[in-house]
């Protein structure tokens, strides 16, 4: 006997309604609940009816973009990953799937990618630079037809529809809070961020100020800096930095060139160990934290993120609606040594 949505509900203790989100890829369900239903599925033998919507979905050719700035970035290469599942989960349906990616923030270069990509494109998807041009040009996308998500980081005054990524802000939160239980409350702090230009980067050096002025008071903040997300502007910022403020003993880095910045640190400070939390899951940043130079890493399912933000583009060009909520949040996870 075929295995249906509501046997899977009473196996996994869930709602029918979130059971349907998760087989056919609406989102709006946290991780754990998402990773019980499809595994049940699975043990049952769960087989969705991929025909009626496969013949639905060729009676209209879809066209689903993927902009990301993230040459040189390798947190990217799951998100990049996740984008490919969905895009291999879809091939049934005739969807295409086109995927170009682009190095630094250049406002320029990417308003004309957006351009480019959006004169065949059903649904636009991509980590925007947080400037009025980009987003006057996600208006205008969308008074074409096009639909656009954020994914990764997002954007102010605009509309597009919805963004898939992590609460930045909840981020910074966290990272301050893992510093104050590292140093005891008493540290001088410098904070390496990839660009003041991504609204994610700045929301989570708010939300780590936030905690620093309310929680610790002994906490001295004394430079920030760029990376660019890139390796090598991160070692000589960080150089720049610990040359200017020798004193600094405690770094917060808010983005990537996670490498370059520790390695400035090993060459400036050898044989001094500073507190140093960072974000993501990379294996250059695995490295830093079996050498003892990175204590906590917080990570944000890059994976998720591709994939979610490409399957909710399909399932909203498929209904014709767009998805029920503006935001698909990812869960912020800490990761140390003991947890890699």
């Amino acid at each position: 006997m075929m295995a249906t949505i509501k046997q899977i509900s009473e196996l996994s203790g869930v709602s029918r309604g979130t059971v349907d989100r998760v087989l056919n890829g609406r989102g709006h369900v946290s991780p754990e609940k998402e990773r019980l239903v499809r595994s049940i599925a699975e043990q049952v033998g769960y087989t969705p009816n991929r025909a009626g919507k496969a013949l639905a979905a060729r009676k209209k050719s879809y066209s689903i973009c993927v902009l990301l700035a993230s040459e040189g970035n390798p947190f990217f290469s799951e998100v990049i990953r996740g984008v490919r599942e969905a895009e291999r989960e879809l091939h049934d349906y005739g969807v295409k799937v086109v995927l170009r990616t682009l190095k630094g923030y250049d406002v320029s270069a990417q308003v004309s990618a957006m351009e480019e990509l959006g004169k065949d494109a059903s649904a636009l998807i991509l980590n925007p630079i947080n400037d009025p041009a980009v987003a006057e040009k996600i208006n205008a996308l969308s008074d074409r037809g096009v639909q656009v998500y954020t994914v990764n980081t997002d954007i102010g005054d605009c509309r597009r529809l919805c963004y898939v990524g992590s609460d930045y802000f909840e981020g910074g939160r966290i990272a301050c809070g893992m510093l104050g239980l590292l140093t005891g409350g008493v540290a001088n702090v410098g904070i390496l961020t990839g660009s003041v230009h991504i609204l994610g980067h700045k929301q989570r050096i708010d939300g780590f100020l936030d905690v620093m002025y309310s929680k610790y008071p002994r906490f001295r903040f004394l430079s920030i800096m760029e990376t660019e997300d890139d390796d090598m502007i991160g070692f000589e910022s960080t150089r720049k930095m610990l040359t200017d403020f020798p004193e600094i003993d405690t770094i917060f880095l808010a983005a990537a060139g996670v490498y370059g910045a520790c390695r400035a640190v090993q060459s400036f400070l050898p044989g001094r160990k500073l507190h140093i939390v960072s974000f993501d899951h990379i294996p250059q940043t695995g490295e830093l934290m079996q050498a003892g130079l990175i204590h906590a890493t917080i990570c944000q399912q890059p994976f998720a993120q591709g994939y979610e933000a490409v399957k909710l583009a399909f399932n909203s060009l498929m209904s014709g609606a767009p998805p029920q909520e503006q935001q698909y949040i990812v869960k912020n996870e800490i990761r140390i040594l003991e947890n890699l």
